[in-house]
């Protein structure tokens, strides 16, 4: 896999974060669905953790000419 491919995970996984951050904060608001704020907190922070082990092995890899 190249750094470049890497990234691009990276960003994936980042965008995939702000969405399910996102979630939980509408649940946040709503009083019917409490309950559902923690999960999605908690698979937000997975996908943020992803994004940024993935940013970190992409920057230990060499550059690559496109």
């Amino acid at each position: 896999m190249t750094r470049q491919e890497l990234l691009a995970q990276a960003e994936d996984a980042a965008q995939r974060a702000a969405n399910l951050a996102g979630e939980a904060e509408r649940y946040a608001h709503h009083p019917d669905y409490p309950h559902r704020v923690q999960p999605f907190a908690a698979a937000g922070a997975a996908w943020a953790d992803t994004a940024r082990a993935l940013a970190a092995i992409a920057q230990a890899l060499p550059e690559t000419e496109a």
